[in-house]
């Protein structure tokens, strides 16, 4: 079986700046995070995040959650980069609580990992078109910040 093997893109951290509880739905409990203005830097770009995006996060009947989020990165020579992802976290009930209630939580004592995608029409990152990513995550009382890397 072929070794899996990554390289790291950059590290992004977003600032959530509003929470809407919308309840039990029929798929899981629905929370809709807005989103805030955020950061990204790594060996092949940064720049910023902009704000306005969204995370619909799902309250699954397992105990796990899973993010839906969209986001738009604007590198440092104006690039605009469409970012979506969808992952899964999960952790032990007194720790995913205490997430929720706004505490810093050691990222080792859970799960946090998602898929971004990519999509741009800027020449210079057009290879961010064509590669799979995973994100490694931790959520703070005021934002969230993933490591993410490429599957090569």
């Amino acid at each position: 079986m072929p070794e899996l093997k990554s390289e790291f893109l950059f590290t992004f951290t977003i600032r959530v700046t509003a929470l809407h509880d919308i309840g039990g739905a029929p798929a899981g409990t629905l929370h809709i995070d807005m989103l805030g203005a955020g950061t990204f830097k790594g060996p092949r770009l940064e720049g910023e995040v902009l704000g306005g995006g969204m995370d619909m996060k799902r309250l699954r009947g397992d105990g796990a959650m899973s993010p839906n989020v969209r986001l738009v990165l604007r590198t440092t020579d104006d690039a605009l980069i469409f970012m979506h992802y969808q992952g899964v976290r999960h952790g032990p009930a007194d720790v995913m609580a205490r997430i929720a209630a706004g505490e810093e939580v050691d990222p080792g004592s859970y799960y946090l990992r998602n898929t971004p995608y990519f999509e741009t029409s800027a020449a210079k990152y057009d290879w961010l078109n064509r590669i799979v990513a995973v994100g490694v995550g931790r959520r703070m009382p005021d934002h969230a910040s993933y490591d993410v890397f490429q599957i090569l």
